[in-house]
């Protein structure tokens, strides 16, 4: 089992050009699986991690509801966003400058096949992320992602989570609002729970901060996490 990442800060990028990236590595680690289970080799399959900033987009899961989104074609156009139906899990959600994405294209055979852990350690990540700042966060029971104030009338997302997994292969990620601009989320019911509000790490801190940092101290607890070593 090859428990090696490769690590890729992709910078800013096109969302479909990163879902289309995406998609190469995990039909390349199923195609090498294939290969594997025939005795056509004995390569192990890769893992990457991939960070991004995308401009202003709004995705849709495959399970998720239109009417989540509150503006039209028009009005997304004259603000700047795009938008796309795409195939994880979850409803609609928004990326955009000042936003961390995260897209661990893993293959959990190289780890443990359970879906519900890898989301936890995704969250537990963040979590341990965000205690590094003073932010105390959580789960939030039935809701995936990474919360504030669970269980109070203050409750409100600081991380968005969405996957999708194929043969064992996760593509997709998460979403960190780092210095992002909250008002976008004002265009959308946020993962299509309505009364809950979105927040940003400079929001609850009252300060920007250092992106490249918090990309630091993300893949420090992820490694830590999954028992990982960075291809160097």
């Amino acid at each position: 089992m090859n428990k090696k990442i490769k690590i890729d800060d992709l910078t800013q990028k096109d969302f479909k050009e990163t879902w289309d990236l995406q998609t190469q590595l995990l039909d390349s680690i199923i195609t090498l699986k294939r290969a594997k289970r025939n005795g056509e080799t004995t390569e192990e399959t890769p893992n990457y991690f991939l960070f991004v900033e995308h401009p202003h987009v709004y995705t849709l899961g495959k399970s998720g509801d239109l009417k989540n989104l509150l503006i039209s074609k028009e009005q997304l156009q004259q603000k700047g966003a795009s938008f796309y139906k795409i195939n994880r899990g979850g409803d609609i959600t928004y990326h955009g400058p000042g936003q961390i994405v995260g897209y661990p294209i893993l293959d959990l055979e190289n780890f443990f096949t359970d879906i519900h852990k890898y989301l936890r350690l995704l969250e537990e990540t963040i979590i341990l992320t965000l205690a590094e700042y003073g932010i105390e966060s959580g789960r939030s029971k039935g809701e995936t992602g990474v919360w504030l104030d669970v269980g109070t009338p203050f409750a409100r997302k600081i991380c968005a989570m969405g996957i999708r997994a194929s043969r064992w292969v996760t593509m997709h990620g998460f979403a960190l609002n780092v210095n992002a601009d909250l008002g976008y989320f004002d265009n959308i019911i946020p993962c299509g729970i309505r009364g809950k509000q979105v927040t940003s790490m400079q929001a609850e801190l009252g300060r920007e901060i250092d992106e490249q940092e918090i990309k630091e101290k993300i893949l420090k607890h992820f490694k830590e996490l999954f028992a990982v070593e960075q291809y160097m």
